[in-house]
């Protein structure tokens, strides 16, 4: 009998973004899967119902929830959903595993197989399934756009009849997914940018798109990608060419941030004082904690003269490119285990491995379980 994998209209607040698009939801229906959809799943990311040609319409979410062996999310699902699962049933999205220990112990209870886009191991094999990656790359697009409509200068040089302008100075902090992505918009908008990040393999990548790599003398090359943590030394060193480098820029974005880990603290209110009045910090960290002092999730607020943004859950405002992004990502990580239109999960594969959060009873990630005080 052919798996039904199914997809709700996302419930979070602010969540726009879907998790099958027409495209993809065609290419499982090829695979052998049915496909079982919510109504109005995809209208707020820009995918009407009609756009969907080969699905199997569910007259409610809960007939989605109860009848899926495959549920593809966005987010992670609400205590009422994960009830309403079968517990044979398999979840793929972003679980935030580190924030929702309710839900995974639920998840747990349930029997449900989880998989958390979010631990999918960095490796060659699995790019195309790196949901982290194609979100961020939306994140730091964004941000350039952000701080544009909020600064009060032009970012290209403009030779006027009124006399020239000069280019406005930007300041990448992280050159993640995100930050190059910042970096390649701010150099296509006209600005001046220079760019810094802990991990010094990061140096050509900043300059091949056209920016200025900021060494402070400190390198910090980590494991999967990520940065390790800094001594109270490194910090230190790092912190006083960087704060010369915010004083100095007209706007600065920083994406500094890790999964499951309070964001770094690199921007003080000192040093956003320094900055000149009409300035621009976009925090992408913010819903880590913030990469700057002052930063307030979901607001923008003013403080000298200096506007701070702590954007959230940017990818929703680009929620149509966001949406076939993402569904590409998870038909990339679940392709393997569709067989003639059955699931098979191989086990021994590392990447269905690394990203299981839990299974039979039981979680599989071993710092989720150390943290909710299970055994793995």
């Amino acid at each position: 009998m052919s798996v039904t994998i199914g997809a709700l209209r996302e419930s979070a607040p602010r969540e726009t973004r879907v998790s099958l698009v027409p495209e993809v939801a065609d290419k499982l229906v090829k695979d052998g899967a049915r496909v079982l959809l919510e109504r109005g799943a995809g209208e707020r990311a820009g995918f009407p119902d009609a756009s969907y040609r080969s699905v199997t319409w569910a007259g409610s979410a809960g007939e989605v929830l109860q009848a899926a062996d495959v549920l593809l999310a966005v987010q992670p699902l609400s205590l009422a959903q994960i009830a309403q699962l079968r517990p044979s049933a398999v979840v793929i999205g972003f679980m935030q595993p580190y924030a929702r220990s309710e839900e995974v112990r639920a998840l747990r209870e349930r029997g449900v197989t989880s998989f958390a886009m979010e631990l999918v191991p960095r490796i060659s094999r699995a790019q195309s399934m790196d949901a982290l990656s194609s979100q961020a790359a939306i994140a730091g697009y964004k941000a350039v756009l952000i701080a544009a409509s909020e600064l009060q200068k032009f970012l290209p040089m403009l030779t006027t009849a009124a006399g020239t302008i000069r280019p406005s100075q930007v300041l990448i902090i992280g050159a993640g997914v995100a930050g190059l992505q910042a970096i390649a918009t701010a150099r296509r908008l006209g600005a001046v940018v220079e760019a810094y990040d802990v991990r010094s393999a990061t140096r050509e990548q900043v300059r091949s798109l056209g920016a200025k790599f900021v060494d402070t003398g400190v390198s910090a090359e980590g494991t999967g990608g990520y940065a390790r943590e800094l001594t109270p030394e490194e910090r230190a060193k790092q912190q006083e060419v960087l704060d010369a480098r915010i004083a100095a820029a007209d706007a600065v974005i920083s994406t500094a941030a890790v999964p499951g880990r309070a964001a770094p603290r690199i921007i003080s209110r000192a040093t956003v004082e320094r900055m000149r009045p009409g300035s621009v910090v976009v925090d992408l960290a913010a819903e880590q904690g913030g990469n700057c002092e002052l930063t307030r999730a979901g607001e923008v607020i003013e403080h000298q003269g200096v506007k701070i943004a702590g954007p959230v859950n940017l990818a929703a405002d680009l929620a149509y490119n966001a949406s076939e992004m993402y569904a590409r990502n998870l038909y990339n990580f679940l392709k393997p285990a569709l067989v003639k239109g059955e699931l098979a999960i191989d086990w021994n594969d590392e990447v269905f491995a690394q990203a299981c959060l839990t299974s039979g009873g039981q979680i599989r990630h071993e710092p989720t379980a150390r943290a909710l005080g299970s055994s793995a």
